[in-house]
């Protein structure tokens, strides 16, 4: 009788298993890819990811955020090309009372990442003189018009001139490729940005929040779904055959 009793119980957790080994093995193929600015800040002399929008976030005097325009999914990170230290960027620019300076890099991508008819600007750096309050939205506002929707940056100084971090269906083999590394050249101190005493650095620099820096794609939630569901099948079947045991 508790052979009968426990051979229903095996064959769904075979079943079971077998969706969750599915599942696993698509969900990488599913990740969703976008197009999008990813925000960064220099740390220890290599580009991490911003824990923090740039509205929420307020460089120090000494600090450098970068930007990157690129295509990627949650497999692919693709930081600045370039990584240029706050003495490269700021070296030659004078410190002044009751404002900081901040490094920026903007790197508009490759041609591979740019939309359908759009050629990215060279990639450049710059120091932003700013106010000691003024967050990485302003630092950023230094570098040209900044385009934001729903809190999302979607361009700088004017690029891309549409879209805003759009969904990418059929990534090419040349955006799937490695990066390789640019030459950015380092401001002057003449070049050296800041902004107008006063006035916000940005009409939309309070709205502007990064793109999402990570993010589960709907793939992978699918198969932590399943395993969560083999986790009660197995629990499942452990209970049945307890209680078939004391049956028997």
């Amino acid at each position: 009788m508790s052979t009968i009793r426990r051979a229903p119980i095996r064959v769904l957790l075979a079943a079971v298993v077998a969706a969750c080994l599915s599942a696993l093995t698509l969900a990488p193929a599913q990740a969703a890819a976008y197009r999008y600015w990813g925000f960064f800040q220099l740390e220890k002399g290599t580009w991490a990811y911003a824990q923090k929008g740039p509205d929420q976030t307020v460089p120090k005097d000494g600090a450098v955020d970068g930007w990157r325009f690129a295509v990627a999914d949650e497999s692919a990170t693709r930081f600045p090309r370039a990584e240029l230290t706050f003495d490269q960027l700021c070296g030659t620019t004078p410190a002044q009372s009751g404002k900081k300076r901040v490094g920026l890099v903007l790197d508009f991508g490759r041609p591979a990442d740019a939309p359908e008819g759009a050629t990215p600007p060279q990639p450049k750096a710059s120091c932003a003189v700013v106010p000691t309050d003024a967050t990485s939205a302003a630092v950023l506002a230094t570098a040209g018009d900044v385009r934001a929707e729903k809190g999302l940056v979607c361009g700088v100084d004017g690029y891309p001139a549409s879209d805003c971090g759009g969904a990418v269906k059929d990534v090419s083999a040349a955006a799937k490729a490695k990066d390789e590394p640019v030459t950015i050249a380092a401001p002057s101190a003449a070049s050296s940005a800041g902004a107008s005493p006063g006035a916000p650095a940005s009409s939309k620099a309070s709205d502007v929040a990064s793109a999402p820096t990570s993010g589960t794609s709907g793939g992978t939630v699918a198969a932590y779904v399943v395993v969560a569901l083999l986790l009660l099948a197995l629990v499942a079947y452990l209970l049945v055959r307890s209680r078939s045991r004391r049956n028997v």
